[in-house]
């Protein structure tokens, strides 16, 4: 491929894919989304809609620092009737803290017809204005030509007028969207191809819908005659039946078809942990069976299969998993996750010989957990001190011997309701017992704030954690369980001035869950920071047992 190839990722997961059926992102959400597209190599970012609602507003108004990809505001065209000056939607899509203003317009005549009511030369004036002065105000202009696809089919004159006169007002890009997904890959390859002799491929777009499963096969379409930026969502999220699916077509177009785009071979490998950070995030479950990123989708099971893709693994792989950050999985072998273990324990800074046993206890012990209900893979913090616990490098820090949770609702003495958590939390550091009680917004909190209160005496640097964000997933019991017995995962968020991470912890009871995750939580902060424990420490049970034998002799 020549330089005219390289391609620019578009992911509006944080817009397209709020519209999704039960999906309501928080703002620590999008942040945390945003700085994994970022990370992975994803051009452009669209955070929202500013001024559409107020997790928008918040998330534009402090967005999280970005080292490569542009963030976009989305918005609408001025209105019929106002200056893009004097447009208060307009106004506050470029009072953004943002890099880019993506501007939705119509393009199919039926609409500016009948849904609008106004002229064409009115809405193409209403395009040029916004563009050119979303250009003046310093963001990088691109223009959404809603409904291109029927537009194009009905009108092709008034359709190309409305792209062309984005591109002249000085459009980056002009955004070419099939916007109810009805349209077919060789439909999207012709008109896409019609339509680079009036805008340069170089600035044209895809934005596709799944309506009839064909967003990623025509957003292929369209790249192939000519299109060079990408817009879609990961996992596929969006209204109705989705948006292409980022994890899809980022490995085809790299892999497949040999396009430059910003995302690395590093990148690339972390795919499969953003698909499965997304889910985590919308306590979703995982599409197994999902292209590239599912557990399926390199997975054997017995027969010819395994023993052909021992021999020669692109027998039954089209892809070596590992440029995707997935792994192969022979279901009937206990190697399954050895070679991924070993990837991340070098990731962590332990390596080790493949024959060590150890490798062999810590592929079981993961096995083992996952199948409680654990779920490493997004919960790297506790993926790390499992590790290092076999290896025997994670010091004693302390231990929480017991706590208590009371909750409370009451009226107040003005008559206005009020909950209450109360937690009570003894902590063993060392030679030390600490007893600390706290009042929190809800049980966890009130325990994070007790444990806290306490270690920070020994630890300083623990006042530093902040808990970014918490989740409970209830799981089904397993296959040979008891029906009534669910489990509950809980997945922490702790960060500080340097950086976050997550843990997990599953118990039948979702306060004992909570703990789990707290105390690998704080235990991780202090092993990155390289604290050592006191010296003096000494097992809950020695000390118990030496008053044991006080007792005895008085």
């Amino acid at each position: 491929m020549t330089g005219d190839d390289r391609l620019y990722l578009f992911d509006t997961t944080l817009r397209d894919g709020q519209q999704t059926r039960g999906v309501d992102f928080t703002v620590a959400d999008k942040a945390a989304i945003a700085r994994a597209l970022d990370e992975i190599g994803i051009d452009y970012i669209e955070g929202g809609w500013p001024g559409a609602n107020p997790t928008d507003d918040t998330f534009f108004a402090a967005p999280p620092a970005l080292a490569r990809a542009r963030l976009v505001a989305f918005g609408m065209t001025r209105r019929a009737g106002r200056s893009a000056q004097n447009d208060p939607g307009l106004a506050g899509v470029l009072a953004a803290r943002a890099h880019a203003a993506c501007l939705v317009g119509k393009s199919w005549g039926f609409h500016v017809d009948l849904a609008l009511g106004i002229s064409r030369d009115e809405n193409l004036a209403m395009i040029a204005d916004s563009v050119a002065h979303a250009a003046a105000r310093g963001f990088e202009p691109m223009f959404d030509c809603e409904h291109f696809f029927d537009g194009y089919r009905e009108d092709p004159g008034f359709a190309r007028a409305c792209a062309e006169t984005a591109y002249d007002a000085g459009a980056r890009w002009v955004v070419l969207c099939d916007t109810n997904g009805g349209t077919l890959p060789h439909e999207i390859g012709d008109i896409v191809g019609d339509m680079t002799a009036a805008v340069p491929g170089s600035h044209l777009g895809i934005h596709c819908h799944n309506d009839t499963e064909n967003a990623v096969a025509n957003t292929l379409a369209a790249v192939r005659a000519g299109a060079r930026q990408v817009q879609g969502t990961i996992n596929g999220l969006g209204e109705r039946c989705g948006n292409a699916n980022l994890c899809s077509l980022v490995p085809s177009l790299m892999l497949k078809l040999g396009y430059e785009t910003g995302v690395t071979a590093d990148g690339l490998r972390k795919l499969t942990a953003l698909s499965r950070l997304l889910d985590e995030r919308l306590n979703r479950v995982p599409d197994t069976r999902a292209a590239y990123v599912g557990a399926a989708a390199f997975a054997h099971k017995g027969g010819l299969h395994v023993s052909a893709v021992e021999k020669n693994p692109r027998t039954y792989e089209h892809i070596d998993p590992a440029l995707v950050g997935n792994q192969r999985q022979i279901l009937v072998s206990d190697q399954a996750g050895r070679s991924n273990i070993l990837a991340r324990l070098r990731q962590i800074g332990l390596e080790l010989d493949p024959g060590d046993a150890r490798i062999g206890r810590l592929v079981e012990d993961v096995k083992e957990k996952e199948y409680l209900g654990y779920a490493f893979d997004s919960a790297e913090a506790s993926f790390e001190l499992l590790a290092r616990r076999l290896i025997g490098t994670v010091p004693g820090y302390f231990s929480i011997d017991r706590f208590r949770v009371i909750d409370e609702r009451r009226f107040n003495a003005r008559g206005v309701l009020v909950i209450e958590s109360e937690a009570t939390a003894t902590i063993e550091v060392g030679t030390d017992l600490l007893h600390e009680v706290a009042v929190g917004n809800g049980p966890v909190n009130a325990l994070d704030i007790a444990i806290r209160k306490a270690l920070v005496r020994h630890y300083p640097c623990l006042g530093d954690v902040r808990l970014i964000d918490y989740k409970v997933r209830i799981l089904p019991p397993p296959a040979d369980g008891d029906g009534t017995d669910a489990t509950t995962r809980v997945m922490i968020e702790s960060g500080d001035r340097h950086g976050r991470w997550t843990t997990v912890g599953v118990s039948g009871n979702i306060i004992d869950a909570s703990i789990m995750a707290l105390s690998d939580g704080l235990t991780y902060k202090l092993l990155k920071d390289g604290v050592r424990r006191p010296d003096t420490a000494r097992r809950t049970g020695e000390r118990r047992q030496a008053a044991a034998g006080a007792n005895r002799s008085s």
